[in-house]
């Protein structure tokens, strides 16, 4: 990789300034300009477009090597598209899109125009998530029998604010895309395909100030075998209570935790000496430093992958999957 790969941000909120914050401490990145609808001064010296298309027109993106998609959930597909016909590689914050022919489309696309589309899933990048795959993947485990996923989150009026796009079906689409698309990739991931999916979503907690469900319970079978569950919610009150993977098994049991995966829980495995465990995190450290360092371990790997394709990140096709997961989650429920 010569010089350093030029990146612009479409959408400058919280994911995008973090995208921002990521790609200018980078030492291998740049950021050539970032894109939104509102106009601020915030970044001086960076060339500021409040249209897509204004920008994709602009000599700052014959300067872009990649742009990222960082706006809400229901405008990801047809930008991508755009940015993909203007010859740009594309990253794009989670969800891929809102529906299976959206995604797919992405991906055909990107075919089409020989560029690459990356998804943000940063959570696979955590030690202790790559830990819990080469565990599975090793077979030390035996045979699964049960996963079950639970990601018990507040959101409140704090987040669900009059006249903006959380909570809406068009630009939102609900906490599976919005809050807990991470986890059903790090299941699909780790575990394999979903079948014979059975769920059940509710409103409790957000009355009529949002037009999605907020809690759901989720029950299915893998198609490599054994099963599980996924339980949900944004209805806690006032903070975040619980996220973890719990896995039980022919040979032992493994739970992970932590908001973004970074915290090993528990370990008992039979002639378990094959694989380090990985020590719990016992530190300080805030929950949002620990989603900058997943963010900037997906970074060095896409960048080896955008350049030297030494990396097999599968990131459009596994962004596809979750995409089609939820999609057959929100079909199969009993509202």
């Amino acid at each position: 990789m010569s010089g350093k790969t030029r990146f612009a941000v479409v959408g400058y909120g919280h994911m995008g300034k973090r995208h921002v914050t990521v790609i200018g401490e980078h030492p291998d990145c740049a950021l050539t300009a970032v894109v939104d609808m509102h106009p601020q001064q915030e970044l001086p010296g960076i060339p500021f477009y409040r249209d897509l298309d204004h920008f994709l027109e602009s000599s700052a993106a014959a300067e872009t090597d990649v742009v990222v998609i960082a706006t809400p959930n229901g405008l990801h597909a047809q930008q991508a598209l755009k940015c993909l016909d203007a010859r740009k590689h594309v990253l794009i914050e989670k969800p891929m899109a809102l529906n299976s022919a959206d995604a797919e489309a992405i991906v055909a696309k990107a075919a089409d125009v020989q560029r690459q589309v990356f998804v943000m899933m940063q959570n696979r990048f955590s030690p202790v998530s790559t830990w819990l795959k080469e565990v599975v993947d090793s077979g030390v485990l035996g045979k699964i029998f049960l996963v079950q996923v639970n990601c018990f989150w507040n959101r409140d009026e704090r987040y669900y604010k009059k006249g903006s796009w959380h909570g809406t079906k068009e630009l939102d689409g609900g906490v599976l895309f919005t809050q807990f698309s991470h986890f059903i990739d790090l299941l699909l991931w780790c575990f394999g395909d979903l079948t014979n999916i059975q769920a059940k979503l509710k409103n409790f907690g957000h009355g009529g100030s949002i037009e999605i469900e907020d809690t759901g319970i989720v029950q299915f079978d893998f198609v490599n075998g054994g099963m599980g569950c996924l339980n949900y919610t944004t209805a806690v009150w006032d903070k975040n209570l619980e996220s973890s993977i719990t896995v039980i098994a022919e040979n032992g049991s493994v739970k992970v935790g932590g908001q973004y995966m970074e915290r090993m829980e528990y370990c008992h495995i039979k002639d378990f000496k094959a694989l380090k465990t990985p020590v719990a995190d016992n530190s300080n450290k805030s929950e949002v430093s620990d989603s900058v360092v997943n963010h900037v371990r997906y970074l060095d790997r896409m960048l080896k992958q955008l350049w030297m394709r030494n990396e097999d990140m599968h990131v459009a096709v596994d962004g596809v999957t979750v995409v089609h997961t939820i999609e057959r989650i929100m079909n199969q429920a009993d509202r």
